[in-house]
C-alpha cells in the first residue's frame, strides 16, 4: 500500500481541502494516508494518521519553530508521495526532493500577488518580498514531481507537466438540507461561515442587518474566527451587532445546521484581486445547501450567479445594497426557493467534488506509475 504523507504548518488539522477532500479521497482510494498538521494529540481518525505540531497563533514563530518541525516529522515518515500546502514548506519540499522523494506543491492561492497587500509585512520590502515568493514558486514548478492549483488561473502560471488545478468545490451530501425547499417556514436569518476579515466584508454584513426595518426580526448567524482581537472588538462596536448570533469556530454538522436555518448565504468579498478571479467555496457550500446566494459583483461569479438565477449580486462595499437583497429574499418566499433549487441543481451537474476528486486520482497514479 502505498503512502502518502499530507503536511500544513497553517492549515487546521481538519481543513475541508486537505482532511475532508483530499486526505479522505486518497484513504477510500486504497492509499495509506498521514497527515503532519496542528493538533493537540497523535490520532487515526477516519483511518488517517494524525501526526500533530505544536499550534501557533504567531507568524512569526510559525516560520521558524512550525517549520522546523514539519520539516523534522516529515523527514521521520516514510511515504512514496509528500504532498504540502503552504508557500512557506518549499524548502522543506526541495529537501526531500534532494533525497530522492516525490513531492506535490498544492497551491491555494496566488501568494506573490497575495502578498503585497499583506498588511503585517512591512510596505516597503513587500515587492521584495513578493518577488522571493515568485522565485520560489519557479523552483517547485521547475522540481517537484506536481503541481496542483485550487483555481485554474493560478494552474495559468505553472508549467510542470504535472500541473493540475484541482478545485475546492463542495462534497455534495455533506451540506445538503433535505427541506431547503421550505423557505417560507424559517425564519428570518441570515448566514455567514468562514474566515472573518475586513476584506471578506463583516463590516458591511453587520451594517446590512442593522439596516433591515426591525419589522423583519433579522438575525444574522456568524461563524468563523475573527483574524484579530481588535478587528473582533471594532466589529461588536458597529451598530447592528446585537442583530448577530456569533458561533466562532464551529464544525462541519454545525455548518449544515447553519445553513438549515438560514434563508440566504452571504459572500460579499470585496474587490481585491486574489477574490475577483477565483471562486469561493462557501458561494458553492450556500448553493449545495439549497441557499439563495447574496454575493459580490464580480463578472466571474455573476456568470454563475445571474447565470444560473440562482442568487443576487450586489456591490459588496454597499451594506444598503446588501441589505436590499437579504430584504428581497426576505420578502420573495417563492422566488428564493426556485434560486435555491436553482444553485443546488448546477453543483449537482457541475461544481461539486466528485468532478474534482477523478483528476486528484488521476494524478496520483500517473506520478506513481
Amino acid at each position: 500500500m502505498k503512502k502518502i504523507v499530507f503536511m500544513s504548518s497553517v492549515h487546521d488539522v481538519f481543513d475541508t481541502r486537505i482532511f475532508h477532500k483530499e486526505a479522505k479521497t486518497l484513504k477510500k482510494a486504497g492509499y495509506d494516508v498521514t497527515l503532519i498538521a496542528q493538533h493537540t494529540k497523535k490520532e487515526v481518525i477516519n483511518g488517517i494518521e494524525i501526526i500533530p505540531i505544536d499550534e501557533s497563533n504567531n507568524r512569526y514563530k510559525r516560520f521558524i519553530k512550525t517549520v522546523w518541525e514539519v520539516l523534522k516529522k516529515s523527514f521521520q515518515v516514510k511515504g512514496d508521495i509528500y504532498h504540502f500546502h503552504d508557500p512557506e514548506l518549499i524548502p522543506i519540499g526541495l529537501l526531500l526532493k534532494l533525497n530522492g522523494m516525490k513531492v506535490i506543491y498544492d497551491v491555494h492561492e496566488d501568494v506573490p500577488k497575495q502578498i503585497v497587500s499583506k498588511e503585517w509585512i512591512w510596505k516597503p520590502i513587500r515587492g521584495f518580498v513578493s518577488k522571493l515568493a515568485s522565485g520560489m514558486e519557479k523552483l517547485a514548478d521547475k522540481f517537484f514531481n506536481a503541481i496542483v492549483s485550487a483555481t485554474p488561473t493560478i494552474e495559468k502560471k505553472f508549467n510542470n507537466k504535472n500541473s493540475i488545478a484541482v478545485q475546492n468545490f463542495p462534497l455534495l451530501d455533506e451540506l445538503h438540507i433535505s427541506n431547503s425547499s421550505e423557505n417560507n417556514k424559517k425564519k428570518n436569518i441570515v448566514t455567514y461561515v468562514g474566515s472573518i476579515t475586513k476584506s471578506r466584508g463583516i463590516k458591511e454584513m453587520v451594517k446590512a442587518i442593522d439596516i433591515l426595518s426591525e419589522d423583519y426580526d433579522a438575525k444574522f448567524l456568524l461563524a468563523g474566527k475573527f483574524t484579530s482581537k481588535h478587528l473582533k472588538d471594532k466589529t461588536k462596536k458597529i451598530n447592528g451587532w446585537s442583530k448577530v448570533e456569533f458561533q466562532g469556530w464551529i464544525d462541519r454538522k454545525q455548518v449544515a445546521s447553519n445553513l438549515s436555518q438560514a434563508k440566504a448565504g452571504l459572500v460579499v468579498l470585496h474587490p481585491k484581486h486574489r477574490y475577483k478571479v477565483s471562486y469561493p467555496i462557501k458561494m458553492f457550500e450556500y448553493m449545495t445547501a439549497g441557499l439563495p446566494v447574496i454575493a459580490s459583483d464580480f463578472p466571474l461569479w455573476e456568470e454563475i450567479i445571474e447565470g444560473n438565477e440562482c442568487g443576487i449580486t450586489v456591490d459588496p462595499l454597499d451594506p444598503k445594497e446588501i441589505a436590499e437583497a437579504i430584504q428581497y429574499i426576505f420578502n420573495h418566499s417563492e422566488e428564493a426557493k426556485r434560486m435555491g433549487q436553482n444553485g443546488r441543481k448546477i453543483v449537482e451537474y457541475k461544481y461539486n467534488w466528485s468532478v474534482e476528486e477523478k483528476k486528484l486520482l488521476n494524478l496520483y497514479e500517473n506520478i506513481l506509475n
